[in-house]
C-alpha cells in the first residue's frame, strides 16, 4: 500500500539548462571561480534515457493525443468506442554510468512498465539498455547497456561526509533538453518526503525539473553523492526544492540489483520518536533512541523478548537516533542472521539478540483484499494478520486495514483514508469485519463512533457519525 505526500512530485518525463557559476571554496580552502572543469570530467558519464510505456487509456480519455484531441469529434463520429484502449507513451529520463562494462544507475519510476529502453550517451551513441534490477520501495534501478569500447563511469562518493551548505551540482535531462548542468547546496539532509519507509533524503535548491530523474548529484569533487529522484513543487518545475536518494543507501543495494532482485530483513516492531512528554511519562534519561509502540506477534522481535516500551538504543553497537534510522539499518542486514539491539527497558540496559526474517513482497489480490461493510458507510476493509501485514509492508498486524473510502462517504467526511488501520472501535479492539459490525449494529443513525486508528506508525482518534 503505498503511501506518499502531495508534495513530492517524482517524474519520469521529458527536462534545463541552467549553470550556475558561483565562487565556490574548494577542497584545499582556495576559491574556484567555474565548474567547468567537474563538468567535462563527469559529462560523458551522464546519459539520457528514452522510456517507452504503455499506457491504459481511460473510459473518458482513449485517444493518444488526450482529452483536447483535435480529431476528437472525428474520431467519436465514425469509430464510436472502438478507439484503442492502449498506446505506447514515451518518456525521457537521466542516469550515469557506474562502470566500463556498462552498468547504469537511475530512478525505478523512469524504467518500471517499460516496453522498450534507449540510452544516448553525451557523444549522441544510442544503445538498447535492458533492465538488470529495480527496487521501488527506493526508487532507485540499475539498467545495462553493450559497448564494444569500454564506457566512461562516474565515481560514488560518500553522502555521509556530505554536510548542510556545501555545493552540488546536478546533471540532467530536464525538459527533453538533453544534458544540463545546475548548481546549488545542500540545503538539509535525512528528509522524509512521504514517498515510502526508507524516506532519507538529500534537499539541495540546485534546479531539478521533469526529466532530471536518475540524473547524479555531485559534490565539487565529481562524485556521485546522491541520485536526483523528486521535488517539491505547486507547478511542476523547479522551485528551489529538490530530493535526492543518497549514495551509501544505493551502495548497499548494489549487489542485490545486480542480482535482480532487493531482499530485506526486518524485526517486525512498530516504532516512534521520544517526544518530551514521552521521556517525562516514561522516565527516560533523553529523547534519543526508538520507542517500541508495539511489537508484530511471532516476529524476529517478538520471539526474541523486545517488549511494548522498549527504547531501542543501537543496532550492532550503532547508535539508532530516531525511529527513521532504524528500519534503513535493519534493511540493510543480512536475513536470516542474528543483529545485537541494546534497549531500556524500564531504566535498565539489556542487549537482545534478534534473528531477522524477509519482509515479504507479496501483496494481496483486491479480491482478497476488498471486505465491504456497507455501502451506507463507504468502507472497504481487510482483516490483518502478520503475513497480509508483511505483505502490505506495514508494522501494525492487528485491526482492520481501510482498503478504499468511497468518495462523500460518512467514512471520508469523517477523515479516513486508505491505508489507515482501524485498531479499536468505542475503545473496544477490533480483529476482524465481523466484531466492527457487531460495534455499528448496537448504536442507530446519527450516533457518534469513535474510532481509534493506525495511520504510518502513529494512532489518532477519529470520530464517525453513522448515516
Amino acid at each position: 500500500m503505498k503511501r506518499s505526500l502531495l508534495f513530492a512530485i517524482r517524474f519520469a518525463t521529458v527536462a534545463l539548462i541552467l549553470v550556475a557559476v558561483p565562487p565556490v571554496i574548494g577542497a584545499a580552502n582556495h576559491f574556484q571561480s567555474s565548474f567547468s572543469g567537474l563538468v567535462k570530467k563527469t559529462g560523458p558519464g551522464v546519459v539520457n534515457i528514452v522510456a517507452t510505456k504503455l499506457v491504459q487509456a481511460s473510459d473518458q480519455e482513449q485517444s493518444p493525443f488526450g482529452p483536447d484531441d483535435p480529431f476528437k469529434d472525428f474520431f467519436d463520429h465514425y469509430f464510436g468506442n472502438r478507439m484503442p484502449r492502449e498506446y505506447r507513451q514515451g518518456a525521457l529520463g537521466t542516469g550515469f554510468i557506474i562502470d566500463r562494462d556498462g552498468l547504469i544507475l537511475t530512478n525505478n519510476h523512469v524504467v518500471e512498465d517499460t516496453t522498450e529502453l534507449k540510452v544516448k550517451l553525451a557523444d549522441e551513441r544510442e544503445f538498447k539498455a535492458d533492465i538488470v534490477g529495480r527496487d521501488p520501495k527506493t526508487d532507485v534501478a540499475l539498467i545495462r547497456i553493450k559497448s564494444d569500447k569500454p564506457l566512461p563511469f562516474l565515481p560514488l562518493g560518500d553522502s555521509d561526509a556530505l554536510e548542510v551548505g556545501d555545493w552540488v551540482v546536478a546533471i540532467g535531462n530536464p525538459f527533453g533538453l538533453g544534458n544540463t548542468v545546475t548548481s546549488g547546496i545542500v540545503s538539509a539532509k535525512y528528509r522524509q518526503i512521504g514517498a515510502g519507509a526508507y524516506d532519507n533524503f538529500i534537499q539541495t535548491d540546485a534546479s531539478i525539473n521533469p526529466g532530471n530523474s536518475g540524473g547524479p548529484l555531485l559534490n565539487i569533487n565529481g562524485e556521485v553523492i546522491g541520485i536526483n529522484s523528486a521535488i517539491f513543487s505547486q507547478s511542476g518545475g523547479s522551485v528551489g526544492i529538490g530530493f535526492a536518494i543518497p549514495i551509501n543507501m544505493v551502495r548497499d543495494l548494489l549487489p542485490q540489483l545486480r542480482q535482480g532482485k532487493v531482499r530485506r530483513a526486518y524485526l517486525g516492531v512498530i516504532i516512534q520518536d521520544i517526544t518530551p512528554a514521552l521521556k517525562t511519562k516514561l522516565g527516560l534519561d533523553s529523547e534519543y533512541g526508538a520507542l517500541v509502540s508495539d511489537v508484530v506477534p511471532d516476529g524476529p522481535a517478538a520471539r526474541a523478548g523486545i517488549q511494548r516500551g522498549d527504547v531501542i538504543l543501537s543496532l550492532n553497537g550503532k547508535p539508532v537516533k530516531n525511529s527513521r534510522e532504524l528500519p534503513l539499518m535493519v534493511a540493510a542486514k543480512p536475513i536470516g542472521k542474528s543483529v545485537m539491539l541494546e534497549v531500556v527497558r524500564q531504566g535498565k540496559r539489556l542487549s537482545v539478540k534478534v534473528v531477522t526474517l524477509e519482509m515479504s513482497e507479496e501483496k494481496p489480490s483486491d479480491a482478497e483484499a476488498r471486505i465491504d461493510i456497507g455501502p451506507e458507510l463507504g468502507l472497504a476493509l481487510q482483516a490483518l494478520t502478520p503475513e497480509i501485514a508483511r505483505g502490505y509492508g506495514l508494522w501494525c498486524s492487528r485491526g482492520l486495514l481501510i482498503v478504499q473510502v468511497a468518495p462523500g462517504s460518512p467514512a471520508e467526511e469523517a477523515g479516513l483514508q486508505p491505508g489507515d488501520i482501524i485498531v479499536e472501535a468505542e475503545r473496544s479492539p477490533v480483529a476482524d469485519v465481523a466484531s466492527l459490525k457487531q460495534i455499528f449494529d448496537r448504536h442507530g443513525a446519527d450516533d457518534t463512533i469513535l474510532l481509534l486508528v493506525d495511520r504510518d506508525g502513529t494512532t489518532v482518534f477519529i470520530t464517525m457519525v453513522l448515516p
